[in-house]
């Protein structure tokens, strides 16, 4: 039985006493035990059940690539399912659930599933559930959805805080065994800026345990005395616990650190994403031991040799009084010299090798072990745990030879590489026949736009397996026992039958079977990628970490072809689970989705606005006057911004800085007019499409000197548009120099609309506004009544306009001077509302309101912003498209009601007939409606088939309860269509 021994343990603490529960019952366990490691020295083999067949399920692994162990950690808000007693350190009151059974885990009315296996095989929910078609939806949907899933989601909010952090490198090493601290090591020597996770609490990887010396030291001396060095480096920063989840292009690593999850409640937060920018980053992420394929290989009790060894080394903890070890290599034979050192008995090594004469078979012969060699497993008796082990020859059918007592059996099939962060970017892997495994190729290692290499791989990562091998690799010495080569072994014994390989387990957690796997094979799945699917196997919460090589070896060889041209399936990002609070970070409650305020928002709200969500801002809608409603209040202002003066915060407006050398270039490139040609000093109004040719967004463009032009925005797309920027240039025209930056909330802007605006600024004084010094579509730096500025003479309304651009941190202020100087002229405030009638007045168009995604700027009139000079813009060749040139595409117009109503917003405008569905036949449809007080009436605009063509005919609109609008065509210019205004 599985206990603790009585010495022993180099990572517990004896002195640290810690109490937890599982299941409820109370058990006892050392500060620096793995929950994994504290089950075991409790008696606790059997820890949960399978999600197919409900099997009992036991510890295999110590890390990561435990497939079975998973449990409800906590109670109430702090329950975590899925979580892996394997990387769960203990901690004082833990309490942790075993998953997936009812009514217990001892007796789970589940494990009938696995009485009826055989209805079950690979693909069986492909080929049921189908009839009758009514049961799906009200017996099995239901019925599978109640089954899936594993563990149980907290139903209260999560009191725990978690953080983001970002961070720098030129060498980011994942890793902290012997291999990853050799390179920091080397690169801290060489000056470069190193950062080393390794994902566990503890260093040295697999050396401690394992044994052998470097550079005539213990491992564990070794480790310490690097550690020690590389603390004395300030351009190396240390970091356990911390797995360096997936790397992408460019460098750009994700990495998780576990920061509290030992302490809880203590303060801190309990994990931190962090985003990594790596010159290069170094896999030092060793290799995973190979289960091996036989009958019963399933049962609670059989545990991959190098766990054995683990636990017993690092935790004090026996998995089994009585072991018996099976194998195709020589490193399994540690684990039983490990067995004996403990004092506990090795009943036999069982090797598929028809010889076994290496240096550390010879030192477990000279314990007095018996080897059995060219012999495998024919099946593993026992059900919640391991009673004996039936023996074969490995060569033949599975016919038992011997059975041994035992109630453990550590099994090593060899080892794997992890290639995973190598793979995440392009690297690719060679299929290393002697090992038996995928290890990185070199040769085609991933490289950035420039040539350099992104990743490449070290140590047992990169197939170097033995303690000497990594050591040379990285200029070290090293003394370690030989081995001898292993013989490749998927299946136990070699001509075992369809009953053996039924049970005889591949994906612990999916119950995938060799069967399985020879089936999709037999039905025509013959890419790895189909199988994974058809199977499930590797698509566990695992990930295939200890399955994938093994079903793949098996795929080949039941389509009879290599394991090189079977290929592997695809390396995807986070290695391990990520928590939903690590990505989600400071993201929630008010912080979830931020208000976002501008700098005269404390105004706004003394003043009663009465504002309307836009983006993340709220934006004033209207500032109402006592028992004012809100329709006379958008009037008032209107009348006003068109008679006196009218101020607008227009600070939300995107301001996105794009510079440097081929700034001109991407803006010609972003709009579809010519921005390159600018002068400096001016301003241009421009579009921005999508790759597919619709409108995306508009704005003024400022050239504000030879190499740097600023980009207004919508306010719903600043961050939007920046990101579309971002996008072209990262992963297009990388190599293009240019810079951008959003610059939206780095300045306050505000409109001084209407007649009186000249005047109003002429008496704040410090700057020449005249039509002379700052004409129309100009701009000019200077001091407003002692203020830094930047004026735009730029127009929304129509009216004399000078949009004035001021450090955040100053705009309160200077609106509060604009509204007191502002008294003489009856300037008052106006909010968006009274923008967006203002602008249809004129006619200008409104990006999600004139636009919807499938409208393109020839559409809206707006061919004079179309460049003819430039031989390319984003949406130029799908704007040449058929059906973009169709002369029946609906177009920009005026709509104004004969009995000067208002027409709702988006209603169509019918034409005669119905269509194929029996509906109305359509020919129009408003965009944008309001009351015009300077026109006295509604005004609309729309798109209307051949709209231009049609001035003055006359449109019918069904509203409500069967009344019919009757619209006239007019051009969309209301007002001032001359624009004398504006320039004045």
């Amino acid at each position: 039985m599985s206990t603790r021994l009585s010495k022993g343990g180099r990572l517990i603490d004896r002195s640290k006493p810690l109490s937890f529960r599982f299941n409820g019952a109370p058990m006892r366990g050392f500060a620096g035990d793995s929950l994994a490691a504290a089950l075991l020295a409790n008696g606790q083999v059997l820890l949960g059940r399978s999600f197919k067949y409900h099997r009992p399920r036991g510890l295999i692994a110590s890390g990561a690539e435990e497939p079975n162990a998973l449990v409800n950690l906590g109670r109430n808000a702090r329950v975590e399912p899925d979580q892996r007693v394997t990387t769960t350190e203990l901690f004082d009151g833990l309490e942790a659930a075993s998953q997936n059974h009812w009514p217990s885990l001892d007796f789970d009315i589940g494990a009938i599933n696995n009485t009826f296996g055989k209805l079950f095989p690979a693909g069986f929910y492909y080929k049921t559930f189908m009839f009758p078609q009514i049961a799906w939806k009200y017996l099995f949907e239901p019925v599978i959805r109640r089954a899936a899933g594993l563990g149980t989601a907290a139903k209260e909010a999560d009191p725990d805080r978690y953080e983001q952090a970002y961070a720098y490198c030129d060498v980011l090493i994942a890793g902290g065994g012997v291999a990853g601290l050799a390179a920091a090591l080397a690169e801290a020597k060489a000056g470069k800026r190193v950062i080393v996770m390794e994902q566990t609490p503890f260093w040295g990887g697999r050396a401690p345990v394992d044994g052998g010396t470097i550079e005539g030291l213990a491992p564990a001396e070794w480790i310490d005395r690097t550690l020690d060095l590389l603390a004395t480096y300030p351009n190396v920063r240390l970091m356990t616990r911390t797995m360096v989840a997936g790397l992408h292009n460019h460098g750009y690593a994700i990495c998780y650190e576990r920061v509290a999850d030992h302490t809880p409640g203590d303060g801190r937060p309990r994990h931190r994403l962090w985003r990594v920018r790596a010159g290069v980053t170094v896999a030092a992420t060793g290799a995973i031991e190979r289960p091996l394929a036989f009958a019963g290989n399933d049962v609670p009790g059989v545990m991959l040799a190098s766990a054995v060894r683990d636990y017993i080394v690092n935790w004090a903890v026996s998995p089994g009084d009585r072991v018996v070890i099976v194998t195709n290599n020589d490193d399994a034979y540690r684990t039983a010299l490990a067995v004996l050192d403990a004092g506990l008995t090795v009943e036999a090594v069982v090797d598929a090798r028809e010889r076994a004469g290496g240096d550390l078979p010879q030192l477990v012969r000279a314990r007095g072990v018996r080897v059995m060699e060219g012999r495998g497993i024919a099946g593993v008796m026992g059900h919640k745990a391991v009673t004996h082990v039936q023996v074969c020859s490995q060569a033949g059918e599975g016919g038992v030879t011997e059975t041994l007592e035992c109630d453990c059996v550590a099994m090593s099939g060899g080892w794997s590489p992890v290639v995973h962060i190598f793979s995440h970017v392009g690297g690719k892997l060679l299929w290393d026949e002697a090992g038996a495994m995928f290890r990185p190729d070199a040769t085609r290692a991933p490289t950035g736009p420039d040539g350099s290499v992104l990743a490449r791989a070290v140590g047992a990562a990169n197939g170097h397996l033995t303690l000497d091998a990594i050591a040379a690799e990285a200029g070290l010495s090293a003394e370690v026992e030989p081995e001898a080569p292993l013989a490749p072994v998927w299946v136990m014994p070699a001509g075992a039958g369809q009953a053996l390989r039924f049970k005889a387990f591949l994906d612990y957690q999916n119950d995938v079977k060799v069967s399985d796997v020879e089936l999709a094979a037999r039905e025509g799945y013959t890419s790895v990628e189909h199988t994974k699917r058809y199977t499930t196997l590797g698509m566990a919460s695992d990930q295939g970490k200890l399955s994938n090589i093994n079903g793949l070896a098996i795929l080949s060889d039941s389509l009879g072809q290599p394991i090189p041209t079977t290929g592997t399936t695809t390396f995807r990002p986070p290695y391990t689970p990520i928590s939903f609070g690590a990505m989600a970070g400071e993201a929630r409650g008010d912080l979830f989705q931020p208000m976002r305020r501008t700098a005269m928002q404390d105004w706004h709200e003394a003043k009663g606005y009465h504002w309307e969500p836009v983006g993340f801002w709220r934006r004033p809608y209207c500032y109402p006057r006592g028992t004012e409603s809100h329709r006379d209040a958008v009037n008032r202002e209107i009348t006003n911004a068109r008679t006196n003066v009218g101020l607008l915060d227009a600070s939300t407006l995107g301001k996105i800085l794009v510079k440097g050398p081929d700034a001109g270039k991407f803006l010609d490139m972003m709009y579809t007019n010519m921005m390159s040609t600018l002068p400096v000093g001016k301003c241009r109004y421009g579009l921005m499409c999508n790759e597919n040719g619709f409108l995306s967004d508009d704005g003024v463009v400022v050239r504000l000197s030879e190499d740097s032009w600023l980009c207004h925005t919508t306010s719903g797309g600043a961050d939007r548009i920046h990101a579309h920027m971002e996008d072209w240039l990262q992963c297009e025209w990388w190599d293009w120099k240019v810079y951008t930056a959003n610059l939206t909330e780095q300045y306050a802007q505000i409109a001084v609309v209407g007649p009186k605006a000249r005047k109003l600024l002429e008496k704040l004084g410090g700057m020449d506004v005249s039509k002379e010094a700052l004409p129309f579509m100009t701009w000019a730096e200077g001091t407003l009544a002692g203020f830094p500025v930047r004026v735009y003479r730029i127009s929304f309304s129509g009216e004399l306009s000078y949009e004035i651009a001021v450090p955040a941190n100053m705009g309160a202020a200077l609106w509060e001077a604009l509204n007191t100087a502002g008294e003489d002229f009856g300037a008052m405030p106006y909010g968006t509302e009274a923008l967006h009638v203002m602008r249809a007045e004129k006619g200008f168009i409104m990006i999600g309101d004139e636009t919807d995604g499938t409208v393109i700027p020839q559409d809206l009139g707006l061919n004079w912003a179309i460049s003819k000079k430039k031989a390319d813009y984003l949406g130029k060749r799908a704007q040449e498209r058929s059906f973009m040139v169709s002369p029946d595409r609906w177009r920009l117009v005026g709509l104004e009601t004969l009995d000067g109503s208002v027409l709702p917003d988006g209603v169509y405008a019918v034409a005669e007939g119905n269509n194929a569905n029996g509906q109305r036949n359509t020919q129009g449809r408003v965009t944008s409606s309001y009351y015009s007080p300077t026109l006295k009436k509604g005004i609309a605009m729309g798109l209307v088939l051949h709209g231009p063509e049609r001035m003055g005919e006359i449109l019918d609109f069904p509203a409500d309860k069967g009344a019919v609008i009757k619209a006239r065509i007019v051009d969309p210019c209301f007002y001032d269509k001359e624009g004398e205004k504006a320039d004045a």
